[in-house]
């Protein structure tokens, strides 16, 4: 029989910044993992963690539900939507995106986040390298 598990995510388990605008908040928990992600307004994708992950559009898959705030997301062929709280969203691989509005976008996913907002092999080496510069 297995165990009851309780984590909270005022003490996840794993905190990764965004370049700038937020970041997401990882629990580990029954074998999987869980994020909530907080975009910041100005947050955006392809600035604030696309260098992170060294791909042209995000690559994970989500299966996610908004709490809060706005998020604009485009497909990279071309299907574009809105989702505002309430709103529970599969997004495949190969998109981009952003918040919408003042307020933070805060969204809880339960597939795309065991690798989401961690640096690229590439990136690491760079950052490990003398000289160089985080992105």
């Amino acid at each position: 029989m297995g165990k009851i598990e309780v984590k909270r995510f005022s003490s996840a388990d794993e905190t990764r910044p965004f370049k700038s605008h937020g970041r997401v908040e990882i629990l580990n928990i029954a074998g999987g993992t869980v994020g909530r992600a907080i975009f910041e307004p100005g947050w955006r994708w392809s600035v604030d963690v696309g260098p992170l992950a060294g791909t042209k559009s995000c690559q994970m898959a989500h299966s996610a539900y908004v709490l809060s705030g706005r998020t604009h997301v485009v497909m990279d062929d071309g299907a574009e939507v809105d989702l505002g709280p309430g709103d529970y969203a599969f997004i495949p691989p190969g998109h981009d995106g952003w918040t919408v509005g003042d307020e933070p976008c805060v969204i809880l996913d339960v597939i795309g986040m065991a690798e989401y907002a961690k640096p690229s092999r590439e990136t690491r080496t760079e950052e490990a390298s003398p000289g160089s510069q985080a992105p």
